[in-house]
């Protein structure tokens, strides 16, 4: 395997369907070359001529066979699931995470689907564009609720996890986690659950949040069993992945009342299909994987990029390398 080219010489392919990552990178007029795509198909036709790529769901079925100089992948997102780890290392390409990048994005979008859901303001943007006034409630249980005092449970203590942790203490939540090491106190965490006591943690909670990653363990984590352990008035937050929660089952929960409503950023399959009776569930608020999505946030791919790139021309290691 050949070392990392001079920065002069190599040569940046950008793929990303909406975020405009060439156009940032342009503006820090480092004088390497790049090129820009907007399909994942260009981009598979053309990655032989790249030495570094900046990329996430686009390299789902790229021909790294086909790519002989490339050496190193910045990933536009903290998610690397779509990435082929065994064989990035067999040829000796670099993987970096986006990690951190959209922390803050993500965690103000989970705590704006956790007070959406509470005040219940999808309900109210319905009914504004029906031009329906809703009446008051008699009934207390049906009423808009405040999330003072609630219960949040926190899976995936991270970045992510830890700055929702931070913010849903500002609203006077009791905050619980889930997380490996229990021993060290976390900030903003009142207390810590083991992954062997996932069951009781849940039943805890008056709302769930998801912000791990996609792993083998984590896949299908939250099952019917899961959601059974919930108690009937939670709600789930899921900003994590889709593939976390057994999709056919938060169905099911979330017609049958055994978990009271979901706010869904990620589903099992994107764009979420048209038959999917997600769509028309009045219990649920569903935003289209948009949690990282601020105008912030190609210039901060672009920040970890051009550094990673410096450590990848002195030959040391990557901020949030994988590979």
């Amino acid at each position: 395997m050949t070392a990392f080219p001079t920065l002069s010489d190599i040569t940046i392919g950008f793929g990303h369907s909406a975020y405009r990552l060439g156009d940032e990178f342009a503006r820090r007029n480092t004088g390497i070359r790049f090129e820009e795509f907007r399909s994942a198909a260009d981009f598979h036709a053309r990655i032989g001529e790249f030495d570094a790529v900046c990329v996430s769901a686009f390299w789902r079925g790229a021909p790294l066979e086909n790519a002989g100089k490339l050496r190193f992948i910045q990933s536009v997102s903290a998610g690397i699931d779509v990435f082929g780890l065994d064989a990035l290392r067999a040829r000796g390409v670099k993987l970096a995470s986006a990690k951190g990048a959209n922390a803050n994005a993500v965690a103000e979008h989970a705590m704006g689907l956790i007070l959406a859901l509470s005040r219940m303001i999808h309900t109210a943007r319905d009914n504004q564009a029906k031009k329906h006034w809703r009446g008051m409630i008699g009934d207390p249980a049906a009423r808009e609720d405040e999330i003072t005092g609630k219960t949040l449970l926190i899976v995936g203590l991270g970045g992510i996890g830890g700055r929702i942790a931070r913010f849903a203490k500002a609203f006077d939540m009791r905050v619980v986690g889930l997380k490996r090491d229990t021993s060290a106190k976390v900030a903003n965490v009142d207390a810590l659950f083991g992954p062997a006591e996932l069951d009781r943690a849940l039943g805890e909670a008056d709302v769930v949040v998801l912000t791990c990653p996609l792993t083998t363990e984590t896949e299908g984590l939250i099952n019917a069993a899961r959601l059974k352990a919930m108690k009937p008035t939670a709600h789930l937050i899921n900003c994590a992945r889709g593939k976390v929660v057994d999709e056919d089952a938060l169905v099911a929960a979330l017609q049958s009342g055994t978990i009271a409503a979901a706010g869904l950023d990620v589903t099992r399959e994107e764009p979420l299909p048209e038959a999917s009776p997600l769509w028309t569930m009045e219990n649920v608020l569903i935003t289209p994987h948009t949690g990282g999505e601020t105008a912030a946030y190609e210039k901060r791919v672009i920040d970890l990029l051009i550094e990673n790139l410096g450590h990848m021309a002195r030959g040391e290691a990557l901020v949030n390398q994988v590979v």
